[in-house]
């Protein structure tokens, strides 16, 4: 059978190639990744460690989150933990730690000078100058480890080439739609462009519920106080370390972190908010995700499309691919069950996506915690009293 198909027609049917090449090539990032990390045998690498927490209030999970910390298979190592007050109600639960784990260096910080807007790199900075060790790993407040942690992510510094180590991290979700779909959607998308990065070009970039580094790195890049104004500043960690001639790794180590129930509102905000960040860090990548939209590009080359049996090959094409990248890297590679068992939201996930990337670009403004910020240069302003506080 002839068929006759105007050129738009075609162009379109031929564009919406290109979200299921980047399905395919996502999944073969992922397994050319952890089968060769997983094959790797680490250097018996064991330095003092300070581990740095910037936290503030408390989530659903926030004591086991802690715990994990004074759980770790490593002979040596301090745990600081940064309050902006005393008054913030983790206090307790890390003073409830100190009493259940008193073999443990555990410290307590709070009030850090205002270097910047972003009051997680003020407390980092305070941490860095209090840590005794030199190799300083930092994790946000809802990050849960497994005992073998800092083994992983501090081993690759052996090598002094190597300026920091960063984690991929699966989901703890309350019951929340919200939640789940941001679980869903960082292990089934977002981290499937960050194995084709490490494939393609190498990792410029940090992740950044884990980051491990040294006092000597943060010192080449200007220490935190360079960072303070800067809204993505675990992603310029990386990128300023890899600028400045060290290469920056993806641990095959995936770290936890927690996903609390939330309004519709503030899931709105927090995706629009990280969105805008990676606009803001990435430009030009971030515009070229229009070509990893599958779900919108399935449906319009169905619409297009000559006839039903196109129509139907495109939409089952994307379903196919589509649940193959989130089970390879999310499942398989990260080992998330959230993912596993919520698989039938990936799809949701991808329409609600698509209508935040297209928001992300009718304003430079985000909401943190309580306060409102106007991004320039990746650098953020508050809105308003210069006073209030931003939450990670």
């Amino acid at each position: 059978m002839h068929l006759s198909i105007s050129w738009w027609r075609l162009l379109l049917l031929l564009i919406a190639l290109a979200p299921l090449v980047y399905y395919v090539t996502g999944s073969l990032a992922a397994l050319r990744f952890f089968k060769r990390e997983r094959a790797k045998v680490l250097p018996d690498y064991t330095p003092p460690v300070s581990l740095l927490k910037p936290v503030r209030g408390l989530d659903f999970d926030s004591y086991e989150n802690f715990v994990s910390f004074c759980q770790l298979d490593y002979p040596e190592y301090e745990i600081l933990f940064c309050v902006n007050e005393m008054s913030d109600s983790a206090v307790q639960v890390i003073q409830r730690l100190m009493a259940e784990y008193p073999e443990q260096r555990i410290r307590i910080l709070s009030d850090a000078p205002q270097i910047g807007s972003n009051r997680k790199v003020n407390n980092l900075a305070l941490l860095t100058r209090e840590a005794q060790y030199e190799i300083v790993v930092q994790s946000d407040g809802d990050v849960r480890v497994g005992p073998q942690y800092l083994h992983e992510v501090v081993a690759p510094l052996a090598d002094c080439s190597v300026g920091a180590t960063s984690c991929f991290y699966r989901g703890i979700v309350e019951r929340n739609l919200g939640a789940e779909l941001e679980a869903v959607g960082a292990t089934s998308d977002f981290f499937a462009g960050a194995l084709i990065a490490d494939w393609k070009e190498g990792v410029t970039f940090a992740l950044g519920a884990s980051v491990a580094t040294t006092k000597t790195w943060l010192e080449r890049i200007g220490g935190y106080q360079s960072l303070a104004n800067l809204l993505a500043d675990d992603y310029e960690i990386g990128n300023r370390i890899y600028k400045a001639g060290g290469k920056v790794l993806l641990s095959r180590e995936p770290v936890w972190t927690s996903y609390p129930a939330q309004t519709a509102k503030g899931f709105w905000e927090h995706q629009i908010r990280w969105a805008r960040t990676i606009r803001f860090c990435r430009p030009i990548s971030f515009l070229g995700l229009i070509f990893t939209h599958g779900l919108p590009w399935a449906i319009l080359a169905a619409i297009v499309a000559p006839n039903r049996l196109i129509a139907a090959a495109y939409l089952l094409a994307y379903l196919v691919l589509r649940f193959l990248m989130a089970w390879v890297v999310g499942v398989w590679g990260i080992g998330d069950e959230i993912l596993s068992q919520k698989m039938w939201l990936v799809p949701v996930r991808d329409a609600v996506y698509f209508i935040v990337w297209l928001s992300s670009f009718a304003s430079n403004r985000v909401t943190w915690g309580d306060a409102r910020f106007m991004l320039k240069r990746g650098e953020m302003t508050e809105i308003g009293s210069s006073a209030k506080t931003a939450k990670t």
